[in-house]
């Protein structure tokens, strides 16, 4: 019996120190940088799901045939979340334990929300490019989501202010009315309470028209729209939810001039199913599309030209594939800044990445180096703000491509930040979280 007992104290003990030692041991045999890509390429959300992750991929096989990050190459493996909460988390407890993971970027808003609060135990970094928790730009509470380039209510902010510059100044909304037409989700949900402050600074009528997802049933929400005549409707939608929208749109005779997506419902899958009949449609750009941009052009020649190519070639410079290749290239780039500090060369860990991803600094000296010159502004994260930069741009599409795009606007950081403080308050004060100090902000 004191055998047994003592061998099974000295397997205890084994599997104890593996437990502990097994994350540390990982790490250091990493000898790739390891990026989990979370898609979707099947169900109603993979027409845009689809560009986005070839983006992705194509941008690695760039960095890689052109050297890695400083030597360091990328491996990486899709995991197929269908645009499911349960099936993303479950993507992310298979692939959070690879040697030299980087980060997650979620591709859901729903999905993030289930891993903001994994990512602090798990100490991996969160990329949530133009979607997810708005208030989490807030990243001296948020520490490791990075809602880079603009959330969902920076986007209704600049939504507002378009409208009211074609009205001829802010003031002149006052009694307009207004429809939100939503994906009934977390995603469709989330720019809500900015509507509402805005409705009652400049005075508009708000109203909240709900699509059940996937939201290819539009009937009774339009029906609401024929029956109340908003003077605009903003398109919160996602997938087949928007073209569907914009044909349902059609049938009811609503100007589609008098529409606005967000930045998710202004890509080609879109609008080409619609055609000519979507002519006058606006929505956000975050990004410029097409294959003038060099770095397009470089992927045209590291990859596809070499057979490499995720997707097909035509789809190249696609507004949500040039919006995956961004993503991409934000992450690498934060690998690439955190080797600055912790080790030119070397696999980083989450902590070290996410340190990279605070401490972003891209001017555009260096967007012009990297080959962005025009694709997006220049970006500057810091433990106050996660965001980097919240600039957007709406286009319209002419029945053939999407052009005419205006000038930048900024969301007016007097509405955003303190929606932000006054809701990462309310989040830090339900997980009993501290604000982190100086000295959190700067290891």
């Amino acid at each position: 019996m004191k055998l047994k007992s003592l061998a099974l104290t000295a397997a205890l003990v084994a599997s104890t120190l593996g437990a502990l030692l097994a994350p540390s041991l990982a790490q250091a045999q990493a000898k790739e940088q390891f990026f989990p890509l979370l898609v979707y390429r099947t169900g109603p959300y993979a027409p845009n799901g689809t560009p986005w992750a070839n983006g992705k991929q194509d941008y690695i096989k760039y960095v890689n045939a052109t050297g890695g990050i400083n030597g360091v190459k990328i491996a990486f493996e899709e995991c197929e979340t269908g645009y499911a909460t349960d099936k993303g988390v479950e993507c992310y407890e298979r692939l959070k334990g690879r040697p030299g993971v980087a980060l997650f970027d979620p591709q859901a808003t729903g999905i993030t929300f289930a891993l903001t609060d994994k990512v602090p135990t798990d100490k991996i970094p969160l990329i949530t490019l133009g979607y997810g928790l708005s208030a989490s730009q807030d990243g001296s509470v948020f520490k490791w989501n990075f809602p880079l380039m603009g959330s969902y209510w920076t986007a209704a902010d600049i939504l507002i202010q378009h409208i009211g510059k074609k009205e001829g100044g802010m003031d002149k909304l006052k009694g307009k009315k207004i429809a939100l037409v939503y994906h009934d989700s977390p995603f469709g949900k989330e720019p809500i309470p900015l509507l509402q402050e805005r409705a009652k600074q400049n005075g508009f009528e708000l109203s909240l028209i709900p699509v059940t997802a996937p939201g290819v049933e539009q009937k009774s929400a339009w029906l609401q729209v024929r029956q109340s005549r908003p003077d605009y409707v903003l398109l919160w939608g996602w997938g087949v939810m928007n073209s569907t929208a914009l044909k349902e749109a059609v049938a009811t005779g609503y100007p589609r001039e008098k529409m606005y997506g967000v930045w998710w419902a202004g890509a080609e899958p879109d609008v080409k199913d619609v055609g000519a009949n979507a002519k006058g449609y606006n929505a956000l750009a975050l990004n410029t599309s097409g294959t003038q941009p060099k770095v397009i052009q470089d992927i045209l020649k590291q990859v596809h030209d070499k057979g490499q190519g995720t997707g097909p070639k035509d789809e190249v410079g696609s507004v949500l594939y040039t919006r995956g290749v961004i993503i991409q290239m934000l992450g690498v780039e934060a690998v690439k800044r955190a080797q600055e500090r912790f080790g030119k060369g070397k696999v980083m860990t989450g902590e070290q990445v996410r340190w990279g991803m605070e401490n972003l600094a891209l001017d555009q000296k260096k967007l012009d180096a990297l080959g962005f010159s025009g694709v997006l502004r220049p970006l500057s994260t810091s433990c106050q703000d996660h965001m980097g930069s919240s600039w957007a741009r709406v286009h319209t599409w002419d029945g053939a491509k999407w052009g005419d795009m205006s000038d930048w606007y900024q969301a007016d950081e007097q509405i955003i930040k303190p929606m932000v403080k006054t809701s990462a308050e309310k989040y830090a004060g339900e997980k009993k979280l501290t604000r982190r100090d100086a000295a959190d902000c700067s290891s």
